[in-house]
């Protein structure tokens, strides 16, 4: 029989940030379908979150991407252990202290693209490379609302910092890298795709920050907030054999907040 459109049996999947507040949620998941799930943070991060959950089909990994020149042997060294895997969400972001527009120099500016953009070209070519000898692979790079529009200024009053322009630009960047690598690799059977998130604000902010929560859903059309959870249908849609010819897309989960 036919596996379903949206089955992980048999598969393999590794999830880049995969313990953070986004991350997290899509590795639960995850770990409930398919073979083998490999949650990839910064150290002890993703042993804590398998032991919390008890998360029996995940495996930690330890792993911090700033470094670029460990990005292939790292790679390489993690297909050795658990094999190519079918799918790759890429929640992982690195990027300079945020501060204001005024503030940021040209080195935290060249700082933020060398930690998002560059880590990310390599982990997606090297991925690339090995997905297409086989002829099949699903890469998902994560987005946000402020790589489309920008931040409306009138949101953060001092002391809070509206969000980097340094973010928002490398994350309009990941856009047009999946479209080039979805274009790259299509006719190897690797599709490339993107998760735009609207606002998640995580629990910690939602709990210290009431007032700023109160606008984030006042400019949203569904006015709320959205909920980790809500991240992981379209994360595994895009993941999974149900999304066989999608390729080069951008799929908002934003409550419409880049409709208007």
């Amino acid at each position: 029989m036919q596996a379903s459109w949206n089955s992980f049996e048999g598969k393999t999947v590794w999830v880049t940030g995969g313990a953070g507040y986004l991350g997290s949620a899509i590795t639960a998941a995850l770990d409930h379908v398919a073979q083998q799930v490999v949650c990839i943070d910064l150290a002890g991060k993703a042993e804590s979150l398998v032991r919390e959950r008890s998360l029996a089909r995940t495996v930690p990994w330890s792993w911090d991407l700033s470094d670029a020149s460990h990005i292939e042997p790292t790679v390489e060294r993690l297909v050795a252990s658990h094999g190519l895997p079918d799918g790759v969400a890429h929640l992982a972001y690195l990027s300079s202290a945020g501060k204001r527009l005024e503030q940021l120099s040209p080195d935290d500016l060249t700082r933020t693209f060398s930690l998002s953009l560059t880590t990310t070209f390599l982990l997606c070519r090297a991925l690339g490379e090995r997905m297409k000898v086989r002829g099949r692979g699903s890469v998902v790079l994560f987005s946000s609302m402020y790589g489309v529009v920008a931040p409306d200024p009138s949101m953060y009053p001092a002391p809070l910092v509206p969000n980097p322009i340094d973010y928002g630009a490398s994350k309009a960047a990941f856009l047009q890298m999946t479209r080039y690598f979805a274009v790259h690799y299509g006719t190897g059977g690797v599709r490339f795709n993107a998760v735009t998130p609207g606002p998640f604000p995580n629990p910690r902010l939602q709990s210290e920050e009431p007032g700023f929560i109160a606008r984030l859903c006042a400019k949203s059309p569904m006015n709320r907030v959205g909920q980790n959870t809500e991240i992981v249908g379209p994360a595994l849609f895009l993941l999974s054999d149900g999304a066989s010819y999608v390729t080069g897309q951008s799929l908002a989960v934003d409550g419409g907040w880049t409709s208007w």
